[in-house]
């Protein structure tokens, strides 16, 4: 039984680390992938909360310098405030319909139906926006307008309903708004950082009680291939996507969604 939790939290955590920054929704993979297998060693969301926590440790350690340079510069440098002002507008939106409307959404849209309807509707999405060719006025954050880094946050918040994907949400609207496509990624890496610590703390606040001292291998497991996980696709989506573009996320969200679906309905 060990071994068997061992190996789910494993998986779990992997998924989550090549899922979470990737525009195929984390939380619907998280969801569906843990359904399917069976993960049931744990209440409540605590270890879908704790391994987030994971892949954004993944981007501290790969963005380091600059994020310290930021901190540390931002009283003198113009470039950094902008950045920090970007951000924080940014997580603005999705931050207060989150608090707004927790409750229903995990306890109503948590569903695997609603994640492959979205993951369809997002596939669909994804493959229309990078046909429109749009134009990329926008090549890093530090010369992001704060009126810019707003719309990209409203577009953050259909992230809010499960399968859309945060990435995918801040990815598209700021494609949409002329941020280039490295720019766009990035952007939605630093944006995840304040984002999702907060949904973690709201999270671990309430199910805190929950946690148990038999769960800490698992939590331990998933955490720590979540963050190796997530370094490297991080690092891989960065080239990929400056070459390639994001269409092919979307045909892959298409057909796992619609595969998903058949599934449920079949055997769900």
């Amino acid at each position: 039984m060990i071994e068997h939790s061992f190996l789910q939290a494993l998986i779990l955590g992997i998924v989550e680390g090549v899922s979470e920054f990737l525009p195929i929704s984390s939380t619907g993979h998280l969801i569906v992938v843990g359904q399917l297998i069976g993960f049931s060693s744990m209440p409540g969301k605590v270890f879908e909360v704790v391994i987030q926590l994971g892949a954004i440790l993944a981007i501290c350690v790969l963005y380091w310098r600059r994020l310290l340079h930021v901190v540390l510069d931002a009283r003198r440098d113009p470039a950094a405030r902008t950045f920090i002002g970007a951000i924080l507008v940014a997580m603005i939106p999705a931050g207060l319909l989150g608090v707004l409307f927790h409750d229903f959404i995990i306890n109503v849209l948590f569903s695997p139906y609603v994640v492959c309807t979205t993951l369809i509707l997002g596939g669909i999405a994804i493959i229309v926006i990078e046909r429109m060719h749009l134009e990329a006025r926008i090549t890093s954050i530090e010369t992001l307008p704060m009126k810019t880094a707003l719309k990209i946050g409203l577009f953050q918040c259909m992230a809010l309903v499960p399968g859309v994907s945060r990435s995918g949400a801040t990815i598209l609207g700021a494609l949409l708004v002329g941020v280039e496509r490295k720019t766009a990624a990035e952007f939605s890496f630093f944006l995840a950082i304040p984002v999702m610590l907060g949904a973690s703390a709201i999270n671990l606040i309430e199910t805190w009680d929950l946690i148990q001292p038999s769960h800490a291998y698992l939590i331990a497991t998933g955490f720590i291939a979540a963050f190796l996980s997530a370094l490297v696709v991080v690092q891989w989506l960065l080239n990929f996507v400056s070459n390639h573009g994001y269409t092919i996320f979307g045909w892959y969200r298409i057909v796992f969604g619609c595969l998903l679906l058949v599934f449920f309905l079949t055997w769900g």
